[in-house]
């Protein structure tokens, strides 16, 4: 499956996958930053999200269909910066061709195998009695508060809450699609075959302590170093932090070596 993105700026391609509850729009104020920085930004939809739509009981491997839409659009090698959902699929897509990998930056990661905690438990929950209740409203502003900070700024909970409740709407004409095999198994096991990709990990300061949890231990199994707090932020802090997030991205980038070639585009 060839998915919907878009893009901005030429040089080493750096690829942005978002969060669950979010779409490809999560990244519109960050592609202008980056491609001022002077790479290439591509923002995909993952399959069912945003105008990626699955087809009724499709079988979907999100890392696959990213690396196929990256040859689709030139891109041999490149930086995965993922957020959420976007930093697992990172690293299955890094997982399944780490030759292509340039690096890796990885924020509000928690594998799925660990107890949640009792905050992430009742954010879950307080969406689904809302669904199951027929009142969209409370599951948007549900989700919202779980998932930005209580300083996020009105602009950023609207933006959170249109991508939200699109995101939900199709969940429930669509249903959830079966998943592929994980690549990632279970365990650190695959995650190790990684250490040799360079990685930044980070969390929002303002998270949930399941995903500074969850970075922490990323960031042994992948040898990382120390994660990187996003001050000020909650779990989507890509999208509360644009210009900080740019600026960890960039920095982290600028000190990968260069390739010969990393997109025929």
């Amino acid at each position: 499956m060839l998915l919907p993105s878009t893009e901005a700026g030429r040089g080493r391609p750096v690829v942005l996958l978002h969060a669950r509850p979010t779409d490809r729009t999560m990244w519109d104020a960050h592609l202008p930053l980056l491609a001022e920085a002077g790479v290439r930004a591509i923002a995909p939809d993952l399959p069912g999200h945003g105008d990626a739509i699955t087809p009724a009981h499709r079988e979907v491997a999100p890392w696959s269909d990213v690396l196929d839409t990256l040859d689709h659009l030139g891109a041999d090698r490149f930086v995965l910066a993922g957020n959420s959902l976007g930093a697992l699929v990172a690293l299955q897509a890094a997982v399944t061709a780490p030759e292509r990998v340039e690096g890796l930056v990885l924020v509000g990661y928690r594998p799925h195998d660990q107890p949640a905690s009792p905050r992430l438990n009742a954010a879950w929950e307080a969406e689904r009695a809302a669904l199951a209740a027929g009142d969209m409203n409370a599951a948007v502003k549900a989700g919202v508060e779980a998932w930005t900070s209580a300083g996020a700024t009105e602009e950023v909970r609207a933006h959170c809450a249109r991508m939200l409740r699109r995101r939900l709407t199709e969940q429930l004409d669509h249903g959830e699609p079966p998943q592929a095999a994980d690549p990632l198994g279970t365990g650190p096991v695959a995650l190790r075959t990684l250490r040799g990709v360079p990685a930044l990990v980070g969390v929002g300061e303002h998270d949930m302590p399941d995903f500074h949890e969850g970075g922490k231990g990323l960031a042994r199994d992948l040898d990382a170093g120390r994660i990187a707090v996003i001050p000020g932020a909650g779990h989507l802090a890509p999208l509360e932090r644009p210009a900080v997030f740019c600026t960890l991205l960039m920095d982290f980038v600028r000190r990968l070596p260069r390739q010969a070639s990393s997109t025929h585009a």
